[in-house]
């Protein structure tokens, strides 16, 4: 079996060959990526397109290709800034999240392979490759910390409390079909679509911090603030650089849903505590 890290000069989302970096690059890639705290974080709108249209052009200016390449992602942006990302449980409000969060990725990824001929943008769902010792035993890492620490971080932070009440059995069901559809999606947009399209032009260390930076800010307005970031930071980079050693968007959704699947017990757990009550971790009442 080929070691993982080997198969990284064979994708061809993986570019290990960037041009030279410059100032005013950097500098309109910030500004692009950057423009997501305040589109979603500080949620300062229409003043947080201001940024982003600047790193646009910007970029146009010093390398039309990576002026092109933020465009993409300065329209995602966009679209899902449509909408509120306040948890919304109503046909309307899961209606609105599906159209909004489908087309950030859609109209991106056809106009990347449709007008612009390119291949930046992939979604390798079947690689070929059997998962490695170290990919399961870090699912069950993954499993481990998030039993730990996400009930002392919704319970004692009371950020449980930015997601809707539960009435029923149907509201329990819709979370879970939420909680799990959203955590697909980040995987489709933050790794595939921006993360993709960032790495042709700088390090992989830089396009990974850019698109945590968007990762991050679209979970804060999401409703993982309070101290939030210290778990959102590194879990955005870890799961960039799991899709750069594995390419496989099938493992980084699979380590997602799974971290998922205890933020969804630990939700229900807040609104009905006789629920999932298994939590070691969890605050006295």
């Amino acid at each position: 079996m080929p070691d993982p890290s080997s198969t990284t000069h064979d994708h061809p989302q993986v570019v290990d060959q960037t041009p030279a970096l410059s100032t005013a690059r950097i500098l309109a890639a910030a500004l692009v990526c950057g423009a997501a705290i305040l589109l979603f974080a500080v949620h300062v709108r229409p003043l947080g397109y201001v940024p982003l249209v600047a790193g646009v052009v910007l970029g146009l200016v010093v390398d039309k290709r990576l002026g092109r390449d933020l465009a993409l992602i300065a329209l995602g942006q966009v679209i899902i800034s449509t909408i509120s990302l306040k948890a919304d449980l109503s046909n309307v409000g899961m209606l609105k999240f599906t159209l909004a969060l489908g087309l950030a990725v859609i109209v991106p990824t056809l106009l990347s392979s449709r007008v612009f001929h390119d291949d930046k943008i992939h979604f390798p769902v079947r690689t070929g490759r059997r998962w490695d010792r170290w990919q399961a035993l870090y699912l069950v890492a993954v499993a481990f910390a998030a039993y730990l620490i996400l009930p002392a971080y919704f319970l004692g932070s009371g950020v449980w409390q930015n997601w809707p009440d539960l009435d029923g059995t149907g509201d329990v069901l819709r979370l879970f079909v939420g909680v799990n559809a959203v955590g697909i999606w980040d995987e489709l947009f933050f790794i595939c679509v921006v993360l993709a399209l960032l790495r042709p032009h700088f390090p992989f260390w830089l396009a990974n911090l850019l698109q945590a930076t968007v990762f991050v800010s679209f979970l804060w307005e999401l409703g993982y603030r309070e101290w939030g970031p210290l778990l959102t930071i590194p879990f955005a980079l870890i799961q960039g650089w799991i899709f750069r050693r594995t390419t496989s968007l099938t493992y980084v959704v699979a380590v997602h849903l799974l971290f998922d699947l205890f933020v969804f017990m630990v939700l229900v757990h807040a609104h009905d505590p006789s629920m999932f009550d298994i939590f070691v971790t969890a605050p006295a009442p």
